[in-house]
């Protein structure tokens, strides 16, 4: 079942009544917040920020109110109120400014600074608290005693829960400086969804603790530092910047694009002295400021002693190609050289190649983690200098099946809606991906959704993560997706679950679909896939009647010699019960690598040019060489495992490879490596 021509009008946005703001006033002024607006976000928005500790100003945390720390006097009410977690009503009076509650943020301000370390001793002197203690009013040193017990023996701690704790490689605690503000809680279980942060005990003794009690490296953390972002203390903070005790130690920050999974997160890297400090998130609408541990710890290896740090060329005398090569002494095989001439050895070896034996004796594979720009410029190096289109990258060994059926299916290949679309869905499939381990971000959002109360089902031969949030967990027999997928489809169309009005209007294909999934009775598919027949059933039931659904897919269906039939499957299951173009609903083939969408858009693949228009058409051809002032072959070029094919066979003398590496990537590396030596 396919999407017809007008399938595109099914994207129309859908406009909600508006609903009117409240009018207050606030320190004197006529003022307007947005429904649900908190006071200290009203506030903020005028120009007035508010000290706060335990609220974060930022997407997933929610205020709590416990730190008192903002506190706003409300006219007619007895007690000062948190305006962080308060909202006004129509004709509030709110005094931010007098003199009770400028009296009472400093005074709660002065009280926290007496139970903090003091200068050399304080873990962060950048922590926020300082800066809210300046803020409120409050002198760095407190007018009040100190609180009189330190020690475990003191407080009874428990030995497994020291107040300074180096055990785990990435993060340094130092709970002396924890004021309880229960963000790190917060963060852990509410943004992260990890569940490893929790308060033990009562009173005096009342403290953070990592599991039952466990030294933090000894936990179950997973190192996404959520909880080091969000401290205001520095009692939890990266173990890089714990030496120097400065969260501010830095230069300058760079905004970049994390080059790891294919969520896409936006980062800042805090550089010090030429070399990254420490790395934060940015708030980017595929992450919010949420980071996993690669993308916040994971940049050491820019300093690797095994990087090179100047362009090389292989010695003459060099040993046979293969991997004999030490990393950490390359000069055993290569020579130093400089940029100039690596540039032109590069450049002149391919064209002598070029040259002797045709362009075609010349391929390259670009790469999906570089820019939208880069991959344009080198699939049109390919093209334009040596002729021909046999250039590929990534995706042919990834989500190239899931291109072709999305493709075929709705005339895109790209993603119908983002993975944090799941906010606005009721059910959701994950089938054949690992998000908590492969895009732990992404995840983060899936384990919000189930909290919330969300259906998730989980497709996938083998436990995960993901599991333990699931209310369906499939555990199906492997290489059994289409017989999965059908029985479910047939449950849905057999008890008229599916969307008459939907399929009428925006595909075509629906009776011959019907009449094929007749022979996939959960009942005949239950021995072949491993599922019994009533939770089939009961699966295509929840997804069906849910008035928004999302489906995400991974390399788990995509890497196989019938993953194309695994996407259309999926597709036809989204469009089945009318699950693309409305909020909520869509799908979403989870990706590798964080530029695969804008590498293929890019015209990076050997049978299309840029926007996916085919080779083969002499309208588009004619189109690029006016744009380029070369002509274009209209033969498809050789994919990425035909290349490799080709080079074994002594077709392809010469290759340029940019951010790609087939000897680790490709799936026959015996094969990859002999060709490539």
């Amino acid at each position: 079942m396919a999407a017809d021509d007008q399938f595109p009008d099914a994207r129309a946005p859908q406009s909600a009544p508006e609903t009117p703001p409240v009018r207050f006033t606030l320190d004197g002024a006529a003022v307007e917040a947005a429904p649900g607006e908190t006071l200290w976000e009203a506030a903020k928005r005028l120009g007035t920020t508010l000290p706060h500790l335990c609220h974060r100003d930022g997407p997933g945390y929610r205020p709590d109110g416990n730190c008192r720390a903002c506190m706003v006097e409300i006219e007619g009410e007895r007690v000062l109120a948190a305006s962080c977690i308060r909202t006004p009503t129509p004709g509030m009076v709110v005094r931010s400014a007098s003199d009770r509650a400028q009296r009472a943020r400093k005074g709660v301000l002065e009280l926290l600074l007496a139970d903090q370390p003091k200068g050399a001793a304080a873990p962060d002197k950048s922590a926020s608290i300082w800066e809210m203690a300046a803020r409120a009013g409050a002198a760095a040193e407190s007018p009040y005693p100190a609180a009189a017990p330190s020690s475990h023996a003191e407080l009874n701690f428990s030995a497994a829960a020291p107040l300074e704790d180096a055990s785990h490689p990435a993060m340094a605690v130092n709970l002396d400086a924890c004021i309880h503000c229960n963000l790190c809680v917060r963060a852990c279980r509410e943004v992260q969804v990890n569940d490893v942060i929790g308060m033990a005990g009562r009173g005096a003794e009342a403290r953070i603790v990592f599991d039952q009690g466990d030294p933090m490296g000894e936990s179950s953390c997973v190192a996404c530092g959520e909880c080091v972002a969000a401290c205001p203390t520095g009692a939890l903070m990266p173990a890089s910047l714990a030496p120097a005790r400065d969260s501010a130690a830095h230069d300058e920050s760079v905004r970049s694009v994390c080059p790891y999974c294919g969520v896409g997160c936006q980062l800042e890297f805090k550089v010090k002295d030429g070399r990254i400090a420490a790395v934060e998130g940015a708030d980017g609408p595929a992450n919010e400021n949420r980071l996993c541990v690669k993308g916040r710890f994971g940049f050491d290896y820019i300093d690797h002693a095994h990087r090179l740090r100047q362009p090389l060329i292989r010695r003459a005398d060099a040993p046979a190609k293969g991997l004999n090569v030490d990393p950490a002494n390359p000069y055993t095989h290569f020579r130093p050289a400089t940029w100039d001439e690596a540039l032109d050895a590069a450049a002149g070896g391919l064209d002598r190649l070029r040259q002797s034996h045709g362009g075609q004796a010349v391929a390259g594979f670009g790469s999906a983690k570089g820019s939208n720009e880069e991959a344009y410029l080198f699939q049109k190096l390919i093209r334009q200098a040596f002729g021909h289109n046999n250039v590929d990258h990534c995706t042919r060994l990834c989500h190239a099946s899931s291109v072709a059926a999305l493709m075929e299916n709705v005339g895109s290949g790209a993603v119908t809606a983002t993975f944090n679309e799941i906010e606005n869905a009721d059910v959701a499939i994950v089938i054949g991906a690992n998000p908590t381990e492969n895009h732990p971000v992404a995840a983060t959002y899936f384990k919000q959704f189930a909290a919330r109360g969300g259906k998730l089902i989980v497709m996938d031969p083998r436990g995960q993560g993901l599991k333990r949030h699931a209310s369906h967990m499939l555990q199906f027999r492997p290489g059994a997706d289409v017989a999965l997928l059908n029985a479910i489809a047939h449950v849905i169309v057999d008890e008229g679950l599916h969307d008459a009005a939907y399929i009428e209007r925006f595909t075509e294909g629906f009776e011959a679909y019907a009449a094929h999934l007749k022979g996939f009775s959960p009942e005949a598919m239950a021995p072949l896939c491993g599922i019994d027949a009533a939770t089939l059933r009961e699966v295509a039931r929840v997804f069906a009647r849910a008035e928004a659904g999302m489906i995400f897919w991974g390399m788990g269906v995509s890497q196989h010699v019938h993953g194309t039939d695994n996407s259309r499957c999926l597709i036809a299951l989204a469009l089945l019960t009318g699950n693309v173009g409305k909020p909520g609903a869509g799908l979403h083939p989870l990706r590798g690598q964080n530029n695969v969408q804008g590498a293929s858009d890019a015209g990076l693949i050997p049978m299309v040019l840029t926007d996916y228009q085919p080779v083969a058409a002499e309208t588009t051809r004619l189109r690029f060489q006016d744009l380029w002032g070369v002509a274009i072959d209209p033969e498809p070029g050789l994919t990425v495992v035909e290349i490799i094919r080709a080079m074994d066979a002594g077709a392809i003398k010469g290759m340029y490879v940019l951010g790609e590496n087939p000897a680790m990537s490709d799936p026959d590396v015996a094969h990859a490596r002999a060709a490539l030596a």
